[in-house]
């Protein structure tokens, strides 16, 4: 990437208007009202005009105050939804991912795996960062354009038939489900957006449910106790479909059993019924990295480099193990030397992403307590550098005070910010008080990410790190931000 140089950049303090809130509210009230008239009318003829319908759509990603009920987010919208449209998630195999961290690297993980024994493989993920079709691939293939405009048509019309509005996620999830039954995928792995029991992507019957690692994060949602957390995750478990999940706290494996005997799920516990261990180590070839063992009656695989950084990704990369295994079983050719190849070849969009070395740029997805401190463990493990400099900004409705504790264990400086058009963005005033009041190191304000990114760059010199954390959002803002300055694409950064 050509170097990006710090011109001009000023501090600026930023303000929290209502605006935005009390449109998210209203919006929030109405997200299960029949469909408008004129909204059903709006003509998709081209992409800027699907972009459009589909932002006019009630988001509950950006929302300030989300209600977690089945009036809010409601399963039997979405099935009418599906109806109408010949209920194209029948058509499909898939593999069903919830959990609070480590989705995305488990889903990727899986992807890969079966597309390296020669699948043709959907995969269905959210947030984005750049572009909104991130969302929808094959392979490593987002949805086309000219694909996209008809799978919205596709759902306008059958929201129409249906007389029900959906919201921008269930319509996201209705035209994946329909371009993968369309384009014949062999199998889809499908990312829960939010909690499980509740979320669109629930109407499916999968090959194999998998829920990740369980951590505080939508507490005012999802509960305020693991266990409570962990049921509404365990809520994608189904009668006579394997679940697998990795040995945890007593409390949620007895959680994850109670939900697993009561629907009638077949549950496996990675590193207590599956045999499993890890190791960090260093070698010349690949430097510092984790090493799994995995053994099964079908299995056995020794000494197995996981493909991303991070001592965490090994639950991740046994949870993805064990999907591919319930796959197999299901009767897909899984070879396990493919398996390993394809593993070897994982790659995740704005996790630990290294989107410039001149300077070095970090990018990390990290939204809660336990994803940053995995964040800040990872960098130092991984990444040679005499400073860092963070670029942070998160949502209101988060941990705020143990992100900001676990932000204080890596960071040397910090330049507050927030993402743009982000209703649930906090403050990065009150973010910056509030590290001051537990942390005695330098920080800073600045109005947008990229005046974060062009502060942070003046306070580095070419053996610092900037890490650009917090959010999903503020990560895309800064992927964009980069490559309206250098003209580089960094969709195609590389994991450290």
């Amino acid at each position: 990437m050509p170097k990006v140089v710090a011109r001009g950049a000023k501090t600026a303090r930023a303000t929290t208007g209502t605006g935005n809130s009390e449109k998210a509210a209203a919006k929030t009230a109405g997200v299960a009202a029949k469909i408008a008239p004129a909204a059903a009318k709006i003509d998709i003829s081209g992409y800027q005009a699907a972009l459009k319908w589909l932002s006019e759509r009630p988001d509950i990603e950006r929302m300030r105050v989300v209600k977690y009920d089945e009036s809010h987010f409601k399963l039997d919208r979405m099935r009418a939804l599906l109806g109408a449209m010949g209920n194209p998630h029948e058509a499909i195999k898939t593999v069903h991912v919830a959990g609070t961290v480590g989705k995305g690297s488990t889903c990727a993980m899986i992807a890969h795996m079966l597309t390296e024994c020669r699948y043709t493989v959907g995969i269905y993920t959210s947030p984005h960062f750049v572009d909104v079709r991130e969302r929808i691939a094959i392979g490593d293939r987002m949805i086309t354009k000219p694909a996209m405009v008809e799978m919205a048509k596709r759902v306008q019309a059958a929201a129409a038939k249906a007389n029900v509005e959906p919201t921008f996620f269930e319509a996201m999830t209705a035209m994946a489900f329909k371009y993968f039954a369309d384009e014949a995928v062999d199998i889809a792995v499908i990312e829960v957006g939010l909690g499980g029991r509740l979320d669109s992507t629930n109407v499916l019957t999968p090959l194999v449910s998998v829920v990740t690692t369980i951590d505080f994060d939508h507490t005012r949602i999802l509960g305020e106790t693991l266990p409570k957390i962990a049921r509404e995750k365990a809520g994608i478990f189904k009668r006579g479909v394997p679940a697998i999940v990795f040995d945890s706290q007593p409390e949620v494996n007895r959680t994850f059993i109670e939900v697993a005997d009561k629907v009638g799920a077949e549950l496996r516990i990675v590193n207590k019924d599956i045999e499993f261990s890890s190791r960090f180590c260093t070698s010349p070839e690949l430097g510092p990295h984790t090493r799994v063992c995995y053994y099964t009656k079908q299995s056995r695989i020794e000494h197995l480099p996981v493909p991303l950084p991070g001592e965490h990704q090994a639950i991740n990369c046994g949870l993805a193990l064990a999907a591919v295994e319930c796959v197999r079983a299901a009767g897909f050719n899984c070879p396990e030397n493919l398996v390993t190849g394809g593993l070897a070849k994982t790659k995740v969009m704005g996790r630990m992403d290294l989107i410039s070395d001149r300077p070095q740029i970090l990018v990390d997805g990290a939204h809660n307590p336990a994803s940053l401190n995995a964040l800040m463990r990872c960098v130092g493990a991984h990444v040679p550098y005499d400073s860092m400099v963070c670029v942070f900004g998160c949502c209101q409705d988060k941990d705020v005070g143990e992100m900001l504790d676990r932000l204080n264990l890596g960071a040397d400086k910090v330049i507050f910010t927030r993402a743009a058009g982000n209703p649930r963005a906090a403050d990065p005033v009150e973010l910056q008080k509030l590290f001051q009041e537990r942390s005695g190191k330098m920080s800073q304000v600045a109005r947008t990410v990229g005046e974060a990114i062009l502060l942070a760059l003046r306070a580095t010199s070419p053996d610092d790190l900037v890490c650009v954390t917090g959010s999903f959002y503020v990560v895309g803002d800064a992927m964009k931000f980069l490559h309206e300055q250098t003209g580089s694409q960094t969709r195609r950064s590389h994991p450290v």
